[in-house]
This record gives structure tokens, sequence and C-alpha cells, in this order.
């Protein structure tokens, strides 16, 4: 019994730990292959969450006291196509992503040509507005109350005591797919525009390229990654309301893993996220006042201030490529005398 408790929480930080990894590559396109300094995550983090939420939790229940603007599978309530929960499940996670690439493209242009300290403060606030707009206006999302009856993915094929590694099963699939469209994408002539935007936005601009274009096509792109997480977040949790959206959870702890891990690195993202996810699932074992979370931020604040000073790229780093006709030649050794 000892050992399956150790195994199902190893599990349970398993899930927890992939999920943020998803919200650290999206996280990772922003800033660490484009420049974009987004500190508004908690905001597509609502949003991806609360749309998968309210596209399969099942319709309001009056009696529950539930007001919530629409809720379950809409093709069999419709009654035009019925997918079936299970397959609805897969729309449901493409269409938070969806709302939140859309919420981007909406956002980026008016923001995206603000630079540094402006573009973030204006992500910020935009993420607060979406957070106090779920809490204020009720016939949303149930208001402050939230939704709590989220359904479980594939959840009649195993019994209840299972469910969590088929999910965790799903969110590694999820990730494995997300890298590898990633690595491509970021590797290609495209992802290589976002690299020289990063470098020097004036030079990417000189040599023709669209620099507002690429950025707000970035942002997309990144928004659209973490409204993925935010669906799966809220099918692992079952259970979301405002307050899990607090920009200290939402968004700098998500900073903290790119930080640690690496920024303009992949790898390095997965690696700081499960990392950080450690040092925070961990400390909840520590007797007293070490176990509250206000000290876990402390931990996670001391982790980001040994790796900048040991390692200011990060655990990983960004890998620095040199083009083959840019190397220089190969010394050829005088023949003998």
């Amino acid at each position: 019994m000892e050992f399956q408790g150790i195994l199902n929480y190893l599990v349970g930080f398993a899930i927890m730990a992939v999920i943020y990894s998803i919200f650290t590559l999206g996280l990772n396109v922003h800033w660490g292959y484009t420049g974009l300094f987004n500190i508004g995550v908690a905001g597509f983090f609502a949003l991806g969450a609360y749309t998968s939420a309210l596209l399969t939790t099942a319709t309001p229940d009056p009696l529950k006291f539930e007001d919530y603007i629409f809720g379950g599978n809409l093709p069999a309530l419709l009654g035009v196509f019925n997918l079936g929960i299970d397959l609805w499940f897969l729309v449901a996670l493409l269409g938070a992503g969806a709302v939140c690439g859309l919420m981007a493209l909406i956002i980026g242009s008016v923001t995206i040509r603000l630079r540094g300290d402006y573009l973030a403060i204006v992500t910020l606030g935009i993420a607060e507005s979406v957070r106090y707009i779920f809490l204020n206006e009720k016939w949303l999302a149930n208001g402050s109350k939230g939704l709590y009856r989220i359904p479980k993915y594939l959840g009649d094929w195993v019994s209840p005591q299972h469910y969590d590694y088929l999910f965790l099963v799903v969110v590694l699939i999820v990730l494995v797919v997300i890298y590898v469209a990633v690595e491509r994408t970021i590797k290609s002539p495209w992802g290589r525009v976002l690299k020289a935007i990063r470098e020097d936005e004036l030079t990417a601009a000189a040599s023709g390229k669209n620099v507002f274009s690429f950025k707000l096509q970035s942002f997309m792109l990144g928004a659209f990654i973490m409204g993925i997480g935010g669906a799966l977040y809220a099918h692992n949790i079952r259970f979301i309301d405002p307050r899990t959206f607090d920009p200290l959870l939402a968004t700098f702890i998500i900073w903290a893993m790119l930080m640690v891990g690496g920024s303009g690195n992949n790898k390095g993202a997965i690696l700081g996220a499960f990392t950080v996810w450690g040092i925070w699932a961990g400390t909840q074992f520590l007797p007293g006042f070490l176990s509250d979370p206000n000290f876990r931020f402390i931990m996670v604040g001391l982790l980001i201030v040994v790796v900048i000073l040991l390692r200011p790229g990060g655990i990983l780093g960004e890998e620095r490529k040199i083009s083959a006709s840019a190397a220089p030649p190969n010394k050829v050794a005088p023949p003998d005398a």
C-alpha cells in the first residue's frame, strides 16, 4: 500500500509537471525565440481552461445554483452531430487553443508594437482583466463559485483509482506533439526570422522582414500552446475558479521554470518545468512553516538566483549554431619538408 501511494503521488506529480512543460514551451516561443516580454500568461491559462471546461461540462443545473453561458457536448445538445464526450474532448482541446490564439490576434494587433516593459505591463493588465471578468460576470462561468463538474477524459475506460495513469499518457502524447511541432517550426526559415527579430529588430526589418507580422504570428502560436495547457489543467484538477489563475501561480511560476531550464531551448523549458515543480511539490512535506506556500516562493526565488549566478542562460541554455558557410576554414597542416 505504501508503494502504491508513492507511485500514485509520482504519477500526479508527473501530470502537473508535463502540463506546466506545455506552458513553458508556449512562453519559450514568446520570450525565448522572439523576445516578447509577456507576463500575462495567466490570461491565456484562464481562457484555455474555461473554454475547454465550458465545452465539456454538463449544462448548468439551477438546483445546484449553477449559472454559466453553456455547457456540455454542443453537437449532442443541438442534435446535429453527436461526437461523443471523448471525441468532443479533442475538439474542446483545440477550441481552447483557438480561442487563445484569436485573443492573441486581437490583443497583439494593438499592443505587439510595444517593446520591453511596456508590453509586459499591458499583458499583465489584460490577464488580470480576464480573471476579473470571470469573477464578476457570473453568467459567463459561474463567477466565484467556479466550474466543478468538469468531466474526465476517457473516464469510463478505466477505474477511478487508475485514471491518473491514463491521463498521464494523454498529456505526454500532447507534450510530445507540441514539442516536435515547435522544434520543427523554430528550425524552419520562419523560426530563424523570429531569432533575428529577437537579436536585432531593426536589422531584421532592414532585411525586408515584416517584423510586426512575424511577432504577431509568434504571439498567436505561443498563446495557442498555452490554451492547450490550460485545457489539460482543467481536466486534471476538474475544478477551476478565478483564484486558480493568480499571477503568482499562473505566471511567475512558469517564468521561473523557463529561466531555470533555459530560454531559447525547448529541452531546457521542459527540464525547468520538472525542476521547479519538483521544488514546489516537494516542499509540502517539510515540517511547520517550511511547507507554507510563501516559503515555496522563497525557495523558487533562491533557485532562480543560484541558476542566474552559476548558469546565466539556464541549466541547458540556448544551443548556438553557426552556419557552415560562416565557419572559419579548417587549417591544413603544411607538407613535410
